[in-house]
């Protein structure tokens, strides 16, 4: 059950601000300004919250949201808050929650939000369940947290939720795999696999992303580097064209022949990690599986090897093998990075403890490419709950509709027109009795 009395802060104030737990008030005003300068760069979410402004669409509807607190998500919960819905908002990474955004949620946009930079383990899941006693009908998941708490240890508001979206490759991975057990209570929702999220989120925001914490935590120069991505999804795509581009030599590792394949059709050194592990300087994981480096890679890396990982969990690089092999506690040498003195005078430097480290170390994903998955996100909830479908529980793709909807809102926004389809056109793409 919930732990709330164990946490500060928690029951609305006398200035009748929603439920929280967040680390400062006062850090409210610029908090907004941030929101505002994010919302700027989002002009397909900024028409969605103006159209859910005067249609109403989820008056009566309680949602609950487990994501990165971020100016990006907090646009999200604008839109949902706008459209009528009851919202609440608590942290999917605590190294990732920006406390002026939380803030600004509680204190300018109404938004129940637990979510406080740097919390433990404890404080974590006590924030998923103080966004849970809010009873939802509908579930927002970054990496299947929530999911996986209202099915274990919340089946007390579980009839209640009617349904959801999950939009982290993990997350999908891991609600597949509670479909598949028969585990699975409701519907949700794969926003990941939609085109504009993955195909732009993924390739060109985590690219960009994951780049720019490692400059900012280690201020390293790319050009003449030998770069390591482990991972050639969309994800590791994107890393790996960026890093390219910046002068470094790419190696990438995968464990999927036909990923392997496209990497090196693309141009790519392909190899296992135990043969990368002896080349690479920067070393970037974006696999969603454990244990992607570990052990017997940390022993023969170069000196001054950097380790960061762009999935989103902290089991990518295997912390407490590589806490076991210093001679010493980890010394902070910069901002987001640990080095970690082995036996032979080698030193290995972990960025963000491991976590997502484009979130922990940066600012994660820009707002421009935020605009889609998160206009994504809103418009499938509106079609769960407006339209009138009855989906049996699982996991479930967001309409094609849906998605090129949010496409054409996109390339309007950037002054981009295309072709359309002439009648004659039209039809011989509908017919089978046009020959060659």
């Amino acid at each position: 059950m919930s732990e709330l009395a164990d946490l500060p802060d928690l029951l609305p104030d006398p200035a009748g601000l929603p439920r929280h737990d967040i680390a400062d008030l006062s850090l409210a005003a610029q908090g907004r300004a941030r929101i505002e300068w994010a919302d700027r760069a989002m002009p397909v979410l900024r028409q969605i919250r103006e159209r859910f402004a005067v249609e109403r669409p989820f008056v009566g509807v309680r949602v609950a949201a487990c994501m990165h607190v971020t100016t990006e998500s907090a646009n999200l919960m604008r839109a949902l808050a706008a459209g009528g819905a009851e919202v609440t908002l608590c942290a999917s990474n605590p190294l990732s929650t920006q406390d002026d955004t939380a803030a600004a949620l509680v204190v300018d946009y109404g938004v129940a939000t637990f979510a406080r930079n740097g919390v433990g383990r404890d404080d974590y899941y006590a924030h998923i369940d103080a966004a849970l006693d809010a009873a939802p009908h509908y579930v927002f998941d970054d990496g299947c947290d929530l999911v996986n708490i209202l099915h274990t240890e919340r089946t007390d508001v579980l009839d209640g939720v009617r349904g959801g979206c999950e939009e982290t490759t993990t997350g999908v991975i891991r609600l597949r795999q509670m479909a598949a057990a028969g585990a699975l209570r409701f519907p949700m929702v794969a926003v990941n696999d939609t085109d504009t999220k993955h195909m732009f989120d993924n390739r060109y925001g985590t690219g960009q992303s994951t780049l720019d914490a490692i400059f900012r935590a280690t201020n390293t120069l790319l050009a003449g580097s030998t770069v390591v991505v482990a991972g050639y999804g969309y994800c590791g795509r994107g890393v790996a064209s960026r890093a390219k581009g910046l002068g470094a030599a790419v190696i990438v590792t995968e464990i999927d022949p036909t990923k392997a394949l496209d990497a090196a059709m693309d141009g790519f050194r392909v190899l296992p990690m135990s043969a990368a592990a002896q080349l690479g300087d920067v070393f970037i994981t974006v696999t969603g599986n454990r244990d992607v480096l570990r052990r017997e890679h940390f022993e023969v890396m170069r000196d001054g090897a950097i380790l960061a990982n762009s999935g989103h969990f902290d089991v990518e690089i295997d912390i407490v093998a590589l806490a076991d092999l210093g001679v010493q506690e980890p010394r902070r040498v910069r901002p987001s990075t640990d080095e970690y003195l082995l036996v032979d005078g080698r030193r290995l430097r972990l960025l963000a403890e491991g976590r997502l480290v484009n979130l922990a170390a940066a600012e994660g994903h820009p707002a421009a490419v935020m605009d889609m998955s998160f206009a994504d996100q809103a418009l499938t909830a509106e079609w769960l709950h407006v339209s009138g479908v009855r989906l049996e529980p699982g996991v479930h793709d967001v309409p094609t509709e849906i998605d090129k909807d949010v496409a054409r809102m996109k390339i309007a926004s950037m002054g981009i027109e295309i072709d359309t389809l002439t009648p004659a056109q039209e039809e011989y793409l509908t017919s089978w009795e046009f020959g060659s």
